[in-house]
């Protein structure tokens, strides 16, 4: 008999695919095409202290193999999240995972507590602006990534998942920095810094002039990051970035992640999850795996 559960920092899962964070909103537009149960787990869309609006418009562009967004995480707040987004999602039987941002750690600090343990995991987006520290990313320098871990450790009363931005230059050391303060786990990767100009106005297509890449362009590379921390931390990882396929999620997992997120694709095919799901099986099938531990960085030596 096949086992797909999966133990991701204390959190269980039934099986290893999740949506990823900014595609799935609260899951009520998804819910229309498949019962939400089936799914490893929900990340919704990502949160933050009180309603953002977002940025202006135009904020996405399609790109040849994905696409480049500046929505700049339009949401509610959190509150508001915990008032009518989240009894919806508790009508299942699915992990619900809160994604949060903030301006500064005591933004993120505060949201960590007022979820609690509504929530069965929280994941820190900390590819954020820190306004403390001129507008730089928590998540580009190792310092600020193990002191925001940290604090927001303290306040966490669920399994910590912290988002690993892809646009540092070293993964590796990052991730270990993240590990060391506490995280109970890492997902990567978060999107690629990328823009996009119209020829013909010689302007920039987004508002924002940049955004971030996401789709099957950022795979290779989330694959090689994923390989590369997999081998150098001891806590779980959950791999994203272009997931289209059960190959591409096969291919997260040989490369060494305990589970994975559906991203970008969900626009393109929202039913993509469950097939991810059902092709996952079959492979283990053909293969005679029983757990997927059984190839999880399995890869063959060159």
């Amino acid at each position: 008999m096949l086992n797909l559960e999966v133990n991701i920092g204390g959190l269980r899962l039934k099986n290893p695919v999740m949506t990823a964070s900014g595609t799935y909103g609260f899951g009520k537009e998804y819910s229309e095409y498949y019962d939400l149960s089936q799914l490893g787990a929900v990340v919704v869309k990502g949160l933050t202290l009180k309603p953002r609006e977002g940025n202006k418009a135009p904020r996405i562009a399609e790109t040849p193999a994905g696409m480049l967004n500046s929505v700049g995480l339009q949401n509610p707040g959190v509150e508001a999240f915990l008032e009518h987004e989240l009894p919806f999602l508790r009508k299942y039987n699915t992990p619900v995972i809160a994604n949060i941002a903030g301006n500064t750690v005591e933004e993120y600090c505060q949201m960590a507590e007022k979820l609690g343990s509504q929530v069965d995991a929280i994941e820190l987006n900390i590819s954020c602006p820190n306004v403390k520290e001129g507008g730089v990313a928590f998540g580009t320098k190792c310092d600020s990534v193990y002191n925001i871990t940290k604090n927001v450790k303290q306040f966490c009363k669920v399994p910590l998942i912290v988002k690993l931005s892809p646009n540092v230059t070293d993964i590796v050391e990052i991730a270990l920095s993240a590990e060391e303060a506490g995280a109970d786990s890492l997902s990567l990767i978060n999107t690629l810094l990328g823009m996009a100009i119209d020829i013909n106005s010689r302007k920039p297509i987004l508002a924002n002039v940049v955004g971030g890449l996401s789709g099957p362009a950022v795979k290779p590379v989330a694959v090689r990051m994923v390989y590369q921390v997999a081998k150098a931390v001891n806590i779980p990882i959950i791999g994203m970035g272009g997931i289209s396929s059960w190959q591409d999620a096969v291919e997260f997992i040989l490369a060494g992640a305990d589970a994975v997120a559906v991203g970008t694709y969900n626009f393109v095919n929202p039913a993509a999850p469950i097939e991810i799901i059902e092709g996952i099986k079959k492979y283990m099938d053909k293969n005679c795996y029983k757990n997927l531990s059984d190839f999880k960085g399995k890869i063959q030596a060159c």
